[in-house]
């Protein structure tokens, strides 16, 4: 998580000097989602994610150097620098790609999970998604298919109340989401995603249901983005969130959150973090 958060600093603080030549969306808040769930993975596992991918990408162990080079518009980039931060891939660790396309990666991750099923192989696929994705038709009918089928898929909603500058109240009923997937057979369970512990054991327990009995599953975690929707700079000007609910977010902070609980039990010291501050 911290090698996540350091890495988008220092993107977020070079961004002005125009040589990234692509929009950048951040995950500054939400490192915990994909660190935990990819943590239970295996490197046979696929993974999807949305277009606020660096998490993702990292977490599944996807080359550094590539990333960057991609988002600099580089031809060693992991897209040739056609794509940028957005379009991110690196098959060699299964990280199966990206795309802004709201919902666009979820039929590709049905693609693959059926493929799995149908080699007989022992390896599953998860797809990263925002809350905003549950406004898409094809969401509800890969839940359809995906239960039908029970392919081995892993559904994963970082909850972070927000969709662009709208909240989830003005755009959804007053509901949990898991209990959409779960009228359609899906198995569910949902977390803190700001609790790196919390969102390992959930995942871990999701990937040996999965493979245990083919039933797909859904995740739903909820967190929070520090800065801008698209950018690396705040937009709270806007007034879209309310200051004392930004506050309260950054108060849990998922880095300082492990940092605090690892330096408590004496399993890291202050020493540590500052090796790894300088290394970076």
């Amino acid at each position: 998580m911290l090698r996540i958060r350091l890495i988008e600093e220092v993107l977020a603080e070079r961004y002005s000097q125009q040589e990234m030549r692509c929009p950048m969306h951040l995950c500054i808040g939400q490192e915990a989602v994909p660190v935990g769930v990819c943590s239970a993975l295996t490197g046979s596992d696929m993974v999807f994610g949305n277009h606020r991918a660096h998490g993702y990408y990292l977490a599944k162990g996807g080359d550094l150097n590539k990333m960057i080079a991609e988002i600099y518009g580089k031809a060693t980039g992991c897209c040739g620098g056609r794509g940028g931060s957005m379009h991110l891939i690196d098959l060699g660790v299964n990280f199966m790609g990206s795309t802004p396309i709201v919902a666009g990666t979820v039929p590709l991750g049905l693609g693959t999970a059926l493929a799995s099923q149908l080699r007989g192989k022992d390896e599953l696929t998860v797809v990263f998604f925002g809350d905003g994705c549950f406004e898409e038709g094809v969401v509800h009918e890969s839940f359809n298919y995906a239960a039908l089928m029970g392919l081995p898929v892993i559904f994963v909603c970082e909850n972070n109340g927000y969709s662009v500058y709208t909240n989830l109240e003005s755009r959804q009923p007053d509901r949990p989401m898991k209990v959409i997937a779960q009228a359609h057979g899906w198995e569910v369970a949902s977390g803190n995603g700001n609790d790196l512990d919390q969102v390992v054991e959930i995942s871990r327990q999701a990937v040996s249901r999965v493979k245990a009995n083919g039933c797909p599953q859904f995740l739903e975690f909820e967190t929070y983005r520090w800065v801008e929707h698209c950018g690396p700079n705040d937009d709270d000007h806007l007034g879209y969130r309310p200051a004392d609910e930004v506050a309260s977010w950054k108060k849990k902070c998922p880095v300082r959150h492990m940092e605090t609980r690892l330096l408590s039990e004496k399993i890291i010291t202050s020493e540590n973090l500052d090796c790894y501050h300088r290394s970076m």
